[in-house]
């Protein structure tokens, strides 16, 4: 290109705009905008077409005035964003996928579209096998005693009856086995886990045993962790009929998407005893609902508010990742993660 490129880094309070603007600068010599908008600090939600973005449109448009680039996690890359914006060429989303651009319009608009995939696996695992944890050994609840209400009654969690489980030869079964799934199940296997992995769509070696049947996976594991993508198929995947095959007092972890479990039947689970404990960080309806059922089983649950990709690390690879994708383009060399 004969004029430098343009690019804007609406970034927001996790993915710094100074973190994409230095990861572009190891990567070529261009003009960057920085924006920054609010999340996490304000929630992301439905923004016209698109979903999971901040309500930032104008903010947008204005910012990418002239700019051929925009780089972005929570920026909403909606119809009108991209009619208002004819100089914009390419859309990086730091994310592992685009929900908050409209890819038919992109095409229309002959916007190339990319993501950044796996930008979150390690912590997303992380964080899975530490509210597993959590929840086998009952963390949060002796926590809250001991620190929050100066009372040493959770040594009621070491008599047999209300002591927890140990994941050593713990049947675990993983429903997926993706980048974040099969994470987790190497750090269980060097726990000494019994794993059992059920995914229809994964092909070659895996750590643990593979079961074609999800059915027979439910049967067989004490504490599940879902790790599959929500799709139209998978969503509701684990409802009542599925948590019933779980042997009694079973214990489910869910750190992938609240549309792959029904809540509502989870806390039924819960309420009568049937599952032991849940660990959640993610939710059918996010933020989670001050009248969710689930607030009333704080003994059996442990909530955390959707922090499984939150570390340092991940805001620093993805915009490592966009900034490779910007210079690729600019080099007019094949993009790695395009979708358009």
């Amino acid at each position: 290109m004969s004029e430098p490129v343009r690019v804007v880094a609406a970034g927001d309070h996790f993915i710094l705009p100074s973190l994409v603007t230095a990861a572009i600068a190891h990567e070529l010599d261009c003009d960057v905008r920085e924006l920054t908008l609010g999340w996490p600090l304000e929630p992301f939600g439905p923004v016209a077409e698109v979903t999971e973005a901040s309500d930032a449109e104008d903010e947008l448009i204005d910012a990418l005035a002239g700019a051929q680039v925009l780089v972005t996690q929570m920026g909403p890359v909606t119809e009108r964003v991209l009619g208002a914006c004819p100089d914009l060429r390419l859309v990086v989303v730091c994310r592992g996928g685009p929900v908050n651009v409209n890819l038919d319009a992109a095409k229309r608009h002959d916007v190339r579209v990319c993501f950044a995939p796996g930008r979150n696996a390690a912590a997303t695992a992380e964080f899975t096998v530490g509210l597993m944890l959590a929840a086998l050994r009952r963390i949060p609840q002796a926590h809250n005693l001991l620190a929050g209400q100066g009372s040493w009654e959770g040594a009621t969690y070491y008599t047999y009856e209300h002591s927890g489980l140990e994941l050593e030869d713990l049947p675990v079964g993983l429903v997926g086995y993706g980048a974040v799934g099969s994470r987790v199940a190497r750090a269980l296997c060097a726990f000494g886990a019994q794993v059992m992995v059920h995914d229809p769509y994964v092909r070659g070696e895996i750590h643990g045993l593979r079961l074609s049947s999800l059915d027979e996976l439910l049967r067989r594991s004490r504490v599940i962790t879902l790790h599959a993508r929500l799709t139209a198929e998978t969503r509701g995947l684990i409802g009542a009929r599925e948590l019933e095959l779980l042997p009694r007092g079973a214990v489910v972890v869910n750190a992938a998407r609240g549309g792959l479990l029904d809540q509502d039947a989870l806390c039924d689970a819960l309420e009568s005893g049937r599952l032991s404990a849940a660990a959640l960080d993610t939710y059918a309806t996010e933020p989670l609902p001050a009248g969710s059922r689930l607030h009333a089983l704080a003994e059996r649950v442990v909530l955390t508010p959707h922090l499984g990709g939150a570390s340092q690390a991940v805001a620093e690879k993805a915009a490592r990742i966009a900034a490779e994708e910007v210079g690729r383009w600019v080099r007019g060399e094949p993009l790695a993660h395009c979708l358009t």
